[in-house]
């Protein structure tokens, strides 16, 4: 078997998510992350990813560039940086304040409570735009 490779290009479709969910995991593995930090990061790039699918980008049929994602993993002794590159529209999601938390069940809305998630799992989110891409790092320490 081929080692895992430290970087995915997606196409940005219906695919893409389990497609990156999967790489994640033989990063995972091949590496021996502990279980909690696995999580975090792979429900993380979940939702952060199907945010980018869901809303990031045109109609391929009508944008210029066809749409596109890279995921890198970076590690060293601290921890593990995923960063998630895509030449959709401009969103900071770090930007975003999380919904009110709701009093009961039944006040509780549908939606918004994924960044509140890869906040809770995650050390640090940070975004930056250059050269017509976003750039979102997703960072967990081990430990």
């Amino acid at each position: 078997m081929p080692p895992q490779p430290d970087t995915l290009d997606l196409v940005p479709d219906q695919n893409a998510v389990a497609a990156a969910l999967q790489w994640l995991e033989g990063i995972a593995e091949r590496d021996a992350w502990p279980p909690k930090l696995g999580f975090g990061l792979s429900l993380s790039l979940d939702e952060a990813l199907t945010n980018i699918v869901d809303y990031a980008f045109d109609d391929p049929a009508t944008a210029g560039t066809p749409p596109a994602v890279t995921l890198h993993c970076r590690q060293d002794g601290t921890g593990i940086a995923l960063e998630i590159v895509d030449n959709g529209r401009p969103h900071d999601p770090t930007k975003t304040p999380p919904p009110v938390l709701a009093a009961s069940l039944d006040e509780a809305e549908i939606g918004g409570h994924g960044l509140r998630l890869m906040r809770h799992y995650l050390d640090e989110l940070r975004y930056a735009r250059s050269g017509g891409r976003n750039r979102l790092t997703l960072v967990a320490r081990a430990g």
